[in-house]
C-alpha cells in the first residue's frame, strides 16, 4: 500500500461512517441500538418483548421491569464483532421504587478503537513519516433512563428517555435525544408486549471539527468534506407474545415470537412494502428446575439479492445457554451459527445479579 492509499484510508473511514448524517431520515440510523441486550434474548433470536422480566427490560420493553423478581438488579454484557475489531458493552441497574413502579438506568457502547489516523503522514517538507500516524476511536454511546408503572386492567406501562452521543475521534460528534413508550399485558398464561421506539423521532445533530490540513488531505484524496447536519431516526413498532408451558416438575418451556415493524420504506425483510416492512423473530427456552436453560432462536429473516438479480431468503439461527447460581444469572449466546445469514457470528456473554427478593410482580417467567 503506497502513502497516498494510506492518506485516503482515514478520510474514507470517516466519511463512510458518517455519510448517513447527510440525509434527514436515513434508513439505518442509530443501528447500534438494534443489536440487542442480554445473552438470554440474543440466544432466543432477539425475541423478548412479551416475556422480558429483568434489568434488560429497560432496553427491550421498559414496562417489563415491573415483572422483575428483585428490588434491585445489575446487568452486564460484553461481545465482540469483526474478529474483535468492534466491541459492544452494556451495563444496567434497576430499582423498585414501590409496589407499583420501577426505575432503571442503562449504558451502551459500541466502538472501534485504535483506528490509524494517516492525515498527518506527510510532513510539511513532503516526507513520509510513519511516526506521525496516530490513532483514534469511533464510538456510539447511549444513556437510557427508564420508568415503569402498574396501570389498571392488568396493564403495565413504561417509557425510556434516551441520550445518544456518537463520536469519531476529534473529527466529528453528534448528540441526540429520543423517547420510547411501551406496554405489557398478561392474560392467563399468555404474555403480550408492545414498544414504540423513537416515538417522537430521535434527532442526532452532527458537528465537525476539521483542521485546514485535514481538509487539504480530504481534497487531495477525493473525499467529500462533511458539513454540519442532522440525522432523524423515525419510529418503529415492535410487538411480541410469549407463553410458558409446564412440561413436568423439572422442565419448563418458554416460547416467544416478536414482529418488528419499520416505516422507512421497503426493506429486505420477510414482509415488505413501500409503507411498512416487518421482520419476525422466534425463540424458545427449555429450563430445568429453574437452574439450567437451553435456548435457540431465529431472527434477521430477510431477502438477499444475488449477483444474478434473484433473491434468496436468509435467516439467522442463534443458540444459548443459561445458568442460575443463587442470585447470579450467567448467560451465553452464539449468534448466527453456521454462518447462515449475512450477519457475522458473535460470542455473547452477560451476567445479572439480583439484590434481595420480592414477590410483588403479578407474573413470572423463567429467570
Amino acid at each position: 500500500m503506497n502513502f497516498k492509499s494510506l492518506l485516503a484510508l482515514t478520510g474514507t473511514f470517516i466519511v463512510s461512517h458518517i455519510s448517513f448524517s447527510q440525509t434527514s431520515a436515513p434508513k439505518y440510523s442509530n443501528e447500534f441500538l438494534n443489536i440487542g441486550i442480554g445473552a438470554k434474548s440474543l440466544g432466543m433470536g432477539n425475541s423478548a418483548i412479551g416475556y422480558i422480566d429483568d434489568v434488560t427490560a429497560a432496553y427491550w420493553n421498559p414496562s417489563g421491569l415491573l415483572k422483575s423478581k428483585a428490588p434491585m438488579e445489575i446487568g452486564l454484557l460484553h461481545s465482540e464483532y469483526f474478529a474483535g475489531i468492534a466491541k459492544y458493552d452494556y451495563v444496567g441497574f434497576s430499582k423498585r421504587i414501590d409496589d407499583k413502579s420501577v426505575g432503571a438506568i442503562s449504558f451502551i457502547r459500541f466502538g472501534v478503537d485504535d483506528i490509524p489516523n494517516t492525515t498527518q503522514l506527510i510532513d510539511k517538507d513532503g516526507n513520509v513519516d510513519y511516526d506521525r500516524i496516530t490513532t483514534f476511536s469511533s464510538a456510539d454511546y447511549a444513556f437510557i433512563f427508564s420508568y415503569a408503572r402498574k396501570m389498571k386492567y392488568n396493564i403495565d406501562a413504561g417509557a425510556n428517555f434516551k441520550i445518544i452521543h456518537r463520536r469519531i475521534g476529534d473529527f466529528a460528534q453528534a448528540w441526540g435525544f429520543g423517547i420510547d413508550a411501551s406496554a405489557s399485558y398478561d392474560y392467563k398464561k399468555w404474555k403480550f408486549g408492545a414498544v414504540v421506539r423513537d416515538i417522537t423521532s430521535t434527532v442526532n445533530s452532527w458537528s465537525y471539527t476539521l483542521s485546514d490540513e485535514v481538509k487539504e488531505v480530504f481534497d487531495s484524496t477525493n473525499n467529500e468534506i462533511p458539513q454540519n447536519s442532522t440525522e432523524l431516526t423515525i419510529p418503529r413498532l415492535v410487538v411480541g407474545a410469549a407463553r410458558s408451558f409446564k412440561l413436568s416438575k423439572q422442565f419448563n418451556l418458554l416460547a416467544a415470537a416478536d414482529l418488528d415493524f419499520t416505516f422507512d420504506g421497503k426493506r429486505n425483510t420477510l414482509i415488505r412494502s413501500s409503507f411498512v416492512s416487518a421482520e419476525p423473530k422466534l425463540g424458545i427456552e427449555l429450563g430445568y428446575k429453574g437452574v439450567v436453560f437451553v435456548r435457540t432462536g431465529l431472527g434477521n429473516v430477510q431477502w438477499v439479492r444475488q449477483f444474478d438479480e434473484t433473491e434468496n431468503l436468509s435467516a439467522q439461527p442463534n443458540i444459548g445457554l443459561g445458568l442460575k447460581i443463587k442470585n447470579f444469572y450467567i448467560d451465553y449466546a452464539l449468534t448466527d451459527i453456521g454462518d447462515n445469514s449475512i450477519a457475522l457470528y458473535s460470542n455473547v456473554f452477560s451476567v445479572r445479579y439480583q439484590i434481595g427478593r420480592t414477590n410483588t410482580p403479578r407474573s413470572t417467567t423463567t429467570p
